[in-house]
């Protein structure tokens, strides 16, 4: 079973940045795609970016521009750099790790950006 543990969200006001960090307990993390989801309460769960395996990243259009995501393979972490906020950016932020029929998430962080 693996463990991830997101870490990094807070209270920031708008206009500012935070650096979220998913540090997976996974020995083959090298090998899996990597993502980070945010949820409101009363709403679904929505994609933020992905990077995969290989390095390549997508991100949602409410993102693009605003945050960067990246991997370290050595530390089994990734993180998600968010700049500009907004306060629609308010939100729990989950990471997940899948790949090699594997499907794990981890326990949120609360990221909340005042006006």
């Amino acid at each position: 079973q693996v463990r991830l543990v997101e870490s990094g969200g807070g209270l920031v006001q708008a206009g500012g940045s935070l650096r979220l960090s998913c540090a997976s307990s996974g020995s083959a993390f090298r090998f899996k795609n990597m993502a980070w989801f945010r949820q409101v309460p009363g709403k679904q769960r929505e994609f933020v970016a992905v990077i995969t395996s290989s390095g390549a990243t997508n991100y949602a259009d409410s993102v693009k521009g605003r945050c960067t995501i990246s991997r370290d393979d050595a530390k089994n972490t990734m993180y998600l750099q968010m700049n500009s906020l907004k306060p629609e950016d308010t939100a729990v932020y989950y990471c997940r790790e899948t790949g090699r029929g594997d499907d794990y998430w981890g326990q949120g962080t609360q990221v909340t950006v005042s006006s």
